[in-house]
């Protein structure tokens, strides 16, 4: 629920961050987005699911320090391609509407790590 308007506003502050649509802006943005975004954002969706499940504070604490390092490393993977590509081909307005499409896997591979137990 909060992923679209909070990347849709990511979005437009690494536009004004960094402007123009070259290869080395694509590759910058790419750089800012998975080094500080990624892990933030990551780090958050671990702590709430685990929160919501209802888990205690000291077992949501070990599930992150248990779950977050892989989930980053299957992030790497996945994201700087497709966010290279999403931020030298693709106009701002269309950005999120892109990654929500590649979101639908990576959703389901979170939701699946989060509620491992």
């Amino acid at each position: 629920l909060l992923q679209g308007p909070v990347v849709g506003n990511w979005y437009r502050i690494l536009d004004r961050l960094i402007p123009g649509n070259t290869k080395v802006v694509a590759v910058k943005k790419m750089v800012l987005d998975q080094g500080a975004f990624a892990p933030c954002f990551l780090g958050c969706f671990l702590a709430v699911t685990g929160a919501m499940n209802g888990l205690s504070v000291q077992d949501n604490w070990s599930k992150i320090q248990r779950d977050y390092m892989d989930a980053l490393m299957t992030n790497y993977c996945i994201w700087p391609p497709v966010q290279i590509a999403n931020f030298y081909f693709v106009p701002l307005q269309h950005r999120l509407a892109v990654v929500q499409c590649v979101a639908i896997v990576w959703n389901c591979y979170l939701s699946w790590k989060a509620n491992r137990m």
